[in-house]
């Protein structure tokens, strides 16, 4: 196998297990040091893989049969792990009143 191989197979097979390793992340919060490692080694798959997305696009390897594909990934990967990386858990991020919230005050002023 050639590296542009190598570095195709890899990324994808990064990028596949930080995508499972997303999808069961309420595993992983059980506690909190343990969603805190997941965290980071999935942002960690993500920079790597984002990193071998951009080097096969600049050695001219193709993914899924395009040349063109592998930069557009690379940065959704690095989104993904910028994203992985913030620890939201229990902040209101957008301002917005809770919907259970306002039931609650309603039922408070009557």
């Amino acid at each position: 196998m050639d590296l542009v191989g190598l570095a195709e197979t890899t990324s994808v097979g990064l990028c596949s297990v930080a995508v499972l390793l997303w999808m069961s992340i309420g595993t992983f919060s059980r506690t909190e040091a343990r969603e805190v490692l997941a965290q980071r080694v999935i942002a960690a798959l993500c920079l790597v893989s984002a990193a071998l997305l951009f080097s096969l696009h600049y050695m001219g390897g193709e993914l899924w049969g395009s040349r063109n594909v592998a930069r557009p990934m690379a940065v959704v990967a690095v989104i993904v792990a910028l994203a992985g990386a913030m620890n939201i858990k229990g902040k209101d991020v957008q301002g917005e009143a809770n919907p259970h919230k306002i039931a609650k005050m309603r039922a408070d002023e009557e």
